[in-house]
Formats: C-alpha cells, structure tokens, sequence
C-alpha cells in the first residue's frame, strides 16, 4: 500500500498515473497548498522540501519498516523498481529513459513553471521575465518535439517514467502560450496519452480526491 500525499498539479499527476497505470494499492492523502498545509510538521516529516508529491511506502521490498520519499522524479524511478513497470532492465533503453526524465524534472517542468508564474501570478508584468521563459518554453517543447519525431516514446518504443514526468506539463499548454498544431509529434504522442485509461482516471481524481 502506498500512502499518496497530493495536490492536482503537474507534479502531483505524475505519481496518480503512474500509479493508475499498474494498478499499485494506493491512498489519496489531500495536500491543500493554497492554505499552507505543506508547510506542517507532519508533512515535512515526509517532505523536507514542503512540496508534493510525497509517498510513504508501507510495504518495501526489503520487508523493513515504511519509507518516504519527495520528489516526483524520484518517486517515479522508486516506484518503477518496485513494481518493475514502465522502466526497462536493459541497459539502453533504460538509460534513454532516466535522461528523458532528469530533463523533465530539470529543466521542463522547472521553465514552464516560471512560464506559468510570470504569465498568470505575478502581481506586476516584468516583460523580460515573460519574454525570456516564453523563449524557452518554446525551446524546450522544439527538444521534444525533435526526440519524438524519431520515436513514439520518450524512451525508444514503450511507455515509460518519462513520459509520465512530462506529459502533465504539456496538458497545460495554453497557458503556456504554446499550440500544439506548431509540434505535431508532440502533439500525436500528447493525445496518444490522453486517450490512455488510466490517464483518464487519473485526471478524474483530480475532481473527486
């Protein structure tokens, strides 16, 4: 059982889809960021950093006692070992992989996230602020767009960690200012996901969890 502590965000998707996809027992535990909550005792016990997703594991594979974690890339990397799903055991494949998600985790989510705060949150318009992550923003979705014209996946031909890393991020691309009719790999490989089932379930705990 996998004690899930969560926000509807980019990051905190990541962990519900992966989870939804191998059908890994799980507990929703509600995060609310807007009053503060992540910032309790409690939470930072689990999560140092005060940012979900966070998990306690009940059941490691090692039999000792309930572990936790923070950060979503190495939630992903934890629970793809332990269930041995979505990240391959052989040596290419998996490496192709691990470098798609470091730069989700690294730069994409982190550049559209400034992308988003400078777009819709901050209480002034600081046009260079905007201009330079919009420029990147842009970039970052041409390094995508150039990987998946080669293959289906972020890691070769299956999906993985890393697709699930970076496919929340993407959903959120009109507030990006981005159109997706401009990246037609991305936007093939975007709906592909979308119309998986477990995507579809996911998203539905945003609404109910």
């Amino acid at each position: 059982m996998i004690d899930l502590y969560y926000a509807p965000t980019p990051n905190g998707h990541k962990i519900t889809l992966f989870l939804e996809e191998v059908g890994l027992p799980y507990r929703i535990h509600r995060v609310n960021i807007i009053a503060g909550e992540q910032f309790k005792p409690a939470f930072l016990a689990i999560s140092p950093n005060n940012k979900i997703p966070a998990i306690v594991d009940q059941q490691p594979v090692d039999g000792g006692t309930p572990i936790s974690l923070f950060e979503s890339g190495e939630i992903l990397l934890y629970l793809a070992e332990k269930t041995g799903k979505l990240l391959s055991k052989g040596l290419r494949e998996r490496a192709t992989t691990l470098q798609w998600l470091f730069w989700q985790v690294a730069g994409f989510g982190p550049m559209l996230g400034q992308n988003h705060h400078f777009n819709h949150y901050a209480p002034q318009p600081v046009p260079y602020a905007i201009e330079r992550y919009q420029l990147e923003t842009k970039r970052l979705y041409g390094v995508l767009e150039t990987e998946l014209q080669k293959h289906p996946y972020l890691g070769g031909d299956n999906y993985s960690i890393a697709d699930i890393a970076t496919y929340p991020w993407v959903v959120s691309h009109p507030r990006q200012r981005i159109d997706l009719a401009d990246y037609p790999a991305v936007r093939n490989w975007f709906e592909r996901i979308s119309n998986r089932p477990a995507t579809g379930r996911a998203y539905a705990l945003a609404e109910s969890a």
